[in-house]
């Protein structure tokens, strides 16, 4: 679905890098703030797995604690875009979108892309949009991978990387893409993935909303809502009120295409490539991202002459602390960008 704040660009037929061509792509994005006429002001964000475009502006952005006028990342200086990854479900072409050859929704047909794909899509965009040299990319989670290969695949395009709760390597596995497929299998409505129609009755809503639930639960938000709201009870209702929301939203298909993008996405080998200063930012209570992995991504970008350093965030929140507590880390994201200029 396309968000009420997000637009689209319309590229035409997009060459994918496994061969296939996606008739007339479409990227929804939302930007901030004004490009200047340099063009070089931009900071483009990628998003997590299961996110959208939609990162500040309102309490619903995901990243509005650390984006906006006079916040570390600084609506009022910088121009920043967000557009959502390919083959996700808010308004960029995905599962969801209609296959023109059958008039349906493309579901399991989706043709196979990957995470080079996901960074080629993007690049469309900011050319449209007339940015010329980025002054950051910056990305959380699965968008914290999609910046480490922004560095290395497109060195020159920025002078700033921010990876945050990301890994420059996925260790995605066919089993585990293959996981998510049987668990929606089981779903009396899921047809083999051509599910549109019958998400309420056939069950994929349900499981969606539950699968939702863990989620929030285990990054973090769970913990959050405990310390802020403290009511049990008002905690799990908030909880299944979000889930719910987002299961109306998004699309299951994606749920496992967006994983199957990223097998053998490791950027360590080509990763000597990056000429921009970069910061790395872990939580040290991450259950996704291991934080331990950080010196060590750190430590190998420098041996290949990168400009590296590694942040350590103490938080309670996992890996949603970043974004929740980013009052913790904005004055090192702040010195990082400024010297960076």
């Amino acid at each position: 679905m396309l968000l009420p704040t997000s637009r689209t660009y319309s590229p035409g037929d997009f060459a994918l890098s496994t061969g296939a061509t996606l008739p007339d792509l479409s990227i929804a994005y939302e930007t901030w703030g004004t490009l200047n006429a340099a063009g070089d002001n931009a900071i483009l964000l990628c998003h997590g797995y299961t996110n959208y475009p939609h990162a500040t502006g309102d309490e619903t952005g995901w990243a509005v604690n650390l984006v906006g006028p006079g916040k570390a990342v600084d609506t009022d200086r910088y121009f920043v875009v967000c557009s959502n990854m390919l083959g996700s479900a808010y308004g960029t072409s995905g599962p969801a979108s209609t296959n023109p050859a059958t008039g349906r929704p493309w579901g399991p047909d989706f043709p196979k892309y990957t995470t080079a794909d996901m960074v080629e899509a993007q690049r469309l965009l900011i050319d449209h949009l007339g940015i010329g040299q980025l002054k950051a990319v910056m990305g959380y989670s699965y968008g914290g991978h999609l910046t480490f290969r922004w560095g290395a695949t497109h060195p020159e395009r920025m002078r700033a990387l921010v990876p945050i709760a990301g890994v420059i390597e996925r260790k995605t596995t066919p089993a585990q893409v293959q996981a998510i497929r049987d668990r929606y299998a089981r779903c009396p409505g899921w047809n083999g993935g051509h599910y549109y129609g019958r998400e309420m009755d056939g069950g994929v809503f349900a499981r969606m909303a539950e699968d939702r639930i863990e989620r929030l639960t285990n990054y973090g938000i769970g913990t959050h809502l405990a310390d802020t709201v403290g009511d049990p009870a008002e905690c799990a209702r908030i909880i299944r009120e979000r889930a719910e929301k987002w299961a109306k939203e998004f699309d299951a298909n994606s749920l496992y295409i967006l994983y199957e993008a990223g097998i053998g996405s490791d950027v360590t080998p080509m990763s000597g490539n990056i000429k921009a200063p970069l910061l790395n930012v872990l939580a040290d209570t991450d259950s996704v991202v291991d934080v331990a992995l950080g010196r060590p991504t750190v430590d190998s970008l420098k041996s290949k002459g990168v400009e590296a350093e590694f942040h350590e965030l103490k938080t309670r929140y996992g890996h949603a602390g970043p974004m929740i507590d980013a009052r913790l880390w904005e004055g090192k994201l702040r010195e990082f960008l400024d010297r960076t200029p």
